[in-house]
């Protein structure tokens, strides 16, 4: 039975196209919500989904910004792009496939990550991607395996380590295993609505295992614990919203709070209830918050 989505009415009024280009030899998958890249004078972002996701997991942010036009591809290996061919998939390889991407279909566009999609933002733009602002939603500003939920992460190095080495059948299937998904799911959960719980569980039993094998799975994990937004906010000068929650298991608020100050132009916006999943539990904030720092009107009848 299909799960009822919050978002299916405000995302149905989108125009969604796809498209895909040919970046440091692989081909991407993108897609643009929105006014088509023809319509002159609507801001653009391109948004950067975070670790085991894939571009479904920023809709419900876009179907409240419809004054936007947002281009959101898969992260190669993951969801419709597959891995580039003959590379290392860590976070140098994702940042220089990001600046790649955006000088290929959107020059000078507002960037915009969400969680380990905020490392490779950030490890971007500090390395030369130009943009005029910066979005970073539930950005990693902390190391994964020092905070609050430190044992987890020692957890899941371990489950990564065990799924890299075991057969190739049998460790695709402990990596894409239904309850470990849903383990994962109910630990970041923060809400206790049974309606949005319901659909924040059918996202990920849907979309957390589309990645292409294993190996891309282990490097990109190895990527995101292994680097925080940290090492790249003094570099970064253009202006930045972080959108960070009061409740992340994954970096805590304390911390989020002392990464703003890094940026030397940062503005910090907490978001109370809710914990690693601001994109699925409270995208209208998050969208109040991405539009009033981009000076955008609110679109009529929103």
């Amino acid at each position: 039975m299909p799960v009822f989505s919050p978002y299916a009415e405000r995302l149905s009024r989108l125009p969604i196209e796809r498209h895909e280009v040919l970046v440091r030899g692989g081909t991407t998958a993108y897609w643009v919500y929105g006014p088509s890249l023809d319509v002159e004078g609507v801001p653009t972002v391109i948004a950067v989904h975070g670790f085991r996701g894939e571009h479904h997991g920023l809709e419900p942010v876009l179907a409240y910004l419809p004054e936007l036009r947002v281009i959101a591809p898969d992260l190669p290996g993951f969801g419709e792009t597959a891995p580039i061919p003959g590379r290392t998939h860590d976070l140098d390889e994702y940042a220089g496939w990001l600046q790649e991407f955006a000088a290929a279909v959107a020059p000078g566009a507002v960037i915009l990550g969400h969680s380990f999609g905020s490392i490779v933002a950030s490890a971007a733009v500090a390395g030369g991607l130009e943009t005029p602002r910066l979005v970073l939603i539930n950005p990693i500003g902390a190391p994964a395996l020092e905070g609050p939920k430190g044992v987890m992460t020692r957890l899941a190095v371990f489950y990564y380590d065990l799924g890299a080495k075991l057969p190739a059948k049998l460790g695709t299937a402990l990596l894409r295993s239904k309850l470990i998904v849903r383990v994962m799911s109910l630990t970041m959960a923060k809400t206790k609505d049974p309606v949005l719980r319901r659909f924040i569980h059918d996202q990920h039993d849907t979309y957390f295992s589309d990645f292409a094998d294993r190996d891309v799975l282990r490097d990109a994990f190895v990527a995101s614990v292994s680097n925080d937004v940290r090492a790249y906010a003094p570099q970064i000068d253009v202006p930045t919203l972080l959108v960070a929650a009061q409740q992340d298991d994954i970096t805590p608020i304390d911390a989020e709070r002392y990464l703003a100050t890094l940026f030397p132009n940062a503005e910090l916006v907490e978001i109370a209830g809710v914990g690693h999943l601001i994109h699925y539990e409270t995208p209208a904030e998050a969208a109040g918050a991405i539009r009033r720092f981009l000076r955008v009107p609110v679109a009529r009848g929103q």
